[in-house]
């Protein structure tokens, strides 16, 4: 059971990544019957550590925290992806994880757990940006460059920034069920579930003599999950031709008008299952599956779990 919770910090941090852990994990919410752990913030080079924003900060503990710890997270810094890293440090996370412990990594931090050699033979997650970089430098890894984050057993991995609230409320719902999480989620007023595999918003360089962008079809798209449409179509509505659509497209997404309405329409079934009592049929017609066959067959192969499933997990099983 994940009690104990240690955020291992060096010089450069990224006070916004260490503030997601500490938001998640550091925060007594006991008042609404939620977990509370026992947090620390922990240091790897001294009791003050600079910040990149410019600030320092300070605590007790050194690594002998680590030592006790269920989960040791290690967010990101503004040098991580080219310096060295202590060599004390890379131990305790080895032995830690050699113990039973979990590690969690956001953005960055993955090149910390790379160097400890804890991402050997796994795949694991990163920023974008950095994706190519940790590959060439860690070729025993494999890297996923578009996802939000990777659960491998004992070691999770997270993209930049809010990738790494989705990383920490997976972690929670993996230890404590869904309704802790969503819970945590409403407080932290978030989205409760997003999961691993969603792409990265990924931008990438247009041209400068475009007219237009999806950004309208988007949101139409999103209005209109429940009717049919074609790429000609949706290029029509941008006034663009479908080549060059379907290439804006993919630029300014990351994926392709299919998969883009596949995983709106699996979203919205996520809500109305966890928040509606509709039937099955209501549901497949409102997300544009049309039965509850097709439902069920994108549900389980976007999510690995029946609709019936995800609504007893998320609404009791007087729900289903």
């Amino acid at each position: 059971m994940l009690e104990n919770v240690a955020v291992v910090l060096l010089n450069g941090v990224h006070p916004f990544e260490l503030g997601v852990v500490c938001e998640v994990f550091g925060f007594d919410r006991s008042d609404d019957g939620l977990p509370v752990y026992d947090f620390a913030v922990a240091s790897a080079e001294g009791p003050t550590l600079s910040t990149h924003a410019g600030f320092t900060l300070s605590t007790d503990h050194g690594l002998e925290r680590l030592e006790t710890a269920d989960l040791i997270a290690v967010p990101a810094g503004q040098t991580y992806v080219d310096r060295e890293y202590p060599p004390e440090l890379l131990d305790a996370l080895r032995r830690a994880v050699e113990r039973g412990a979990r590690v969690l990594s956001v953005c960055s931090g993955a090149f910390v757990l790379a160097a400890a050699g804890l991402l050997d033979g796994r795949r694991c997650a990163v920023h974008w940006r950095h994706a190519e970089e940790l590959a060439r430098r860690y070729p025993r890894i494999r890297v996923e460059p578009d996802v939000l984050y990777v659960d491998e057993g004992p070691v999770i991995t997270s993209a930049g920034t809010a990738a790494g609230i989705d990383a920490c409320l997976h972690l929670v719902r993996e230890e404590h069920g869904p309704e802790v999480a969503n819970a945590i989620a409403r407080r932290m007023v978030v989205p409760p579930h997003r999961d691993g595999g969603q792409a990265q918003y990924i931008e990438r360089p247009l041209p400068r003599s475009r007219c237009d962008t999806v950004g309208e079809v988007l949101v139409w798209m999103e209005r209109h999950l429940d009717e049919e449409v074609t790429v000609e179509q949706l290029a029509e509505r941008a006034h663009m031709s479908p080549r060059t659509f379907a290439r804006r497209f993919q630029q300014e997404t990351g994926t392709t008008p299919y998969r883009w309405i596949l995983r709106q329409r699996v979203l919205l079934a996520q809500r109305l299952l966890e928040a509606t009592d509709e039937t099955m049929d209501a549901i497949a017609w409102r997300t544009g599956f049309g039965t509850a066959a097709a439902l069920r067959h994108q549900f389980v192969r976007s999510l690995g779990t029946t609709p019936q499933a995800y609504r007893r997990t998320f609404k009791g099983p007087e729900a289903a």
